[in-house]
């Protein structure tokens, strides 16, 4: 029988049997090297977490490139904040909320540094160096004088022991750091009480960790694969190109250092006689001559001058840069332009396309992480104690309905933008407080604001012009001044219903 017989047997349920082989699953020549093992992404991270975290400090603060592209995944991320915006029924309760909201932001920091936005930043940051960063909930006693008993404390990745995997007293697993029910749900972290590589606090850690119960710990960081109970950094996957380009490049300023430099070397036949004013000779022998511009210098019979001629980069040297540059963005997810501040090869259609997928990821991490593994939380405890410490009245859980608003993109032709959004609010394909809310402001404050000018201005007796045109629900006129000699109240003129 055949090889094609058997295989047609095959095929119709036949034996023997011939099963069709994967390609990224066979070990033939070229693939005969490629053996990594099978294991979880935990026994990874517990494996090579510590050594993995310190490069990428040393790497984020040494590195140019990795510096920058820090700052932009951290601006992009949370900008200038993600908000919250109250969705109580009750205006005026929705007023205080807001309030005391914004007043409490300015002493969230347990350090005094910074106000919650800013710890927003510093949690982004966190998560592209380390890929996690821990918020541990501190109530405060009423005497602190804060507006609701509550701070925000931050707590870097080292913090947490990779190392500590055992058995607690009660039998919790406790993982990496974490301590683990009988069903798998976290019940406590066990912090270091200094951080290891600090060496400038001498406080003698006696026992070496705490455990802090769940409740009061928000562990912030990107899962991406199923089961995995802490973060790997953001920069990872571009660690080693970032590094041995680094070298790379040292090794290409060096050489151009070399070039730079104008160096020659004298031969004669009788080195007893001294040419071209060159100096006694050194304790080493060597005897060095100057050279001066505009001067032509004789030499005997038998003696030459060489220069050096070092290699110089080469003309491949910026296309090689650009295109390991290319590789590092996208290991990072990050376009080019804002990992290396080089916008000479991109256009208006480049930069808006590669925005519009970037902004996509950034806005799975912004609704995915930020808001529902930090905001969220510290939403509910805020609420929680306000109402426990008398600042709020109601029930917390009344007062929880919120919708956290992300900051605004800026567009590389915001004309063309806003003369989008306009058009799809006529078309009724988009509300209007979805609009505003894509700016990063909240409707209800931006209206109040609009009601606010928009009186002033009527009493002034000011009339400024709008964009002609109108759009689907309210819209304010402007206040007419009357014509000389008429006597029309064009100064109370109303907003009109369209």
């Amino acid at each position: 029988m055949g090889l094609l017989d058997r295989f047609r047997r095959a095929r119709a349920g036949g034996a023997p049997a011939v099963r069709a082989r994967l390609e990224g699953a066979m070990a033939q020549r070229r693939l005969r090297g490629w053996n990594p093992p099978l294991e979880n992404i935990n026994a990874l991270v517990a494996a090579g977490g510590p050594r993995l975290l310190a490069r990428s400090r040393e790497l984020v603060v040494a590195n140019g490139y990795a510096a920058n592209a820090c700052e932009a995944f951290a601006a992009n991320l949370v900008g200038d904040g993600i908000k919250p915006s109250s969705l109580i029924g009750d205006g005026a309760l929705r007023d205080r909320v807001q309030k005391l909201w914004l007043a409490w932001t300015d002493e969230a920091d347990a350090d005094g540094l910074t106000d919650f936005y800013g710890l927003q930043a510093m949690v982004a940051r966190e998560m592209f160096v380390a890929g996690e960063c821990f918020v541990r909930l501190r109530p405060r006693r009423p005497e602190d004088g804060l507006s609701v008993p509550l701070q925000l404390q931050l707590l870097q990745s080292e913090m947490l022991p990779f190392e500590k995997t055992e058995t607690a007293a009660d039998d919790n697993r406790i993982r990496c750091g974490i301590e683990f029910d009988a069903i798998g749900r976290r019940v406590a972290y066990h912090f270091r009480r200094r951080h290891p590589g600090d060496s400038t606090d001498r406080r003698v850690a006696v026992p070496e960790t705490v455990r802090v119960p769940a409740a009061d710990v928000l562990h912030i960081y990107r899962p991406i694969d199923a089961g995995q109970i802490r973060g790997l950094p953001h920069v990872a996957p571009a660690m080693v190109r970032l590094f041995l380009l680094d070298q790379y490049d040292d090794a290409e300023l060096d050489r151009k250092k070399t070039a730079a430099m104008f160096a020659g070397f004298i031969t004669k036949a009788a080195p007893e006689e001294p040419m071209m004013g060159e100096g006694a000779a050194d304790a080493e022998g060597a005897a060095l001559a100057s050279l001066e511009p505009g001067t032509m210098q004789v030499l005997l019979p038998g003696e030459d001058v060489k220069f050096s001629s070092p290699a110089d980069v080469g003309g491949g040297y910026e296309a090689f840069q650009y295109r390991t540059l290319l590789a590092v963005s996208a290991a990072l997810g990050l376009p080019y332009h804002l990992v290396t501040g080089d916008t000479g090869r991109a256009n208006y259609s480049s930069l808006r396309a590669e925005l519009v997928e970037f902004r996509r990821r950034i806005q799975q991490l912004q609704h995915g992480v930020i808001a529902h593994q930090l905001c969220r939380p510290v939403w509910a405890r805020w609420l929680e104690t306000a109402v426990l410490a008398g600042a709020l009245e109601g029930r917390p859980d009344a007062l929880r309905p919120v919708q956290w608003i992300p900051p605004r993109w800026d567009w590389v032709d915001p004309l063309k933008d806003i003369q989008a959004q306009v058009l799809a609010m006529e078309a009724g394909i988009v509300s209007r407080r979805k609009v505003v809310e894509a700016t990063g402001y909240d409707v209800e404050e931006i209206d109040r604001e609009n009601a606010a000018d928009a009186a002033r201005a009527a009493g002034l007796g000011l009339h400024y012009r709008t964009s002609p045109g109108g759009t689907q629900g309210a819209r304010a006129t402007p206040a007419r001044l009357p014509d000389p000699g008429s006597d029309a109240p064009g100064a109370d003129a109303q907003p009109e219903q369209e």
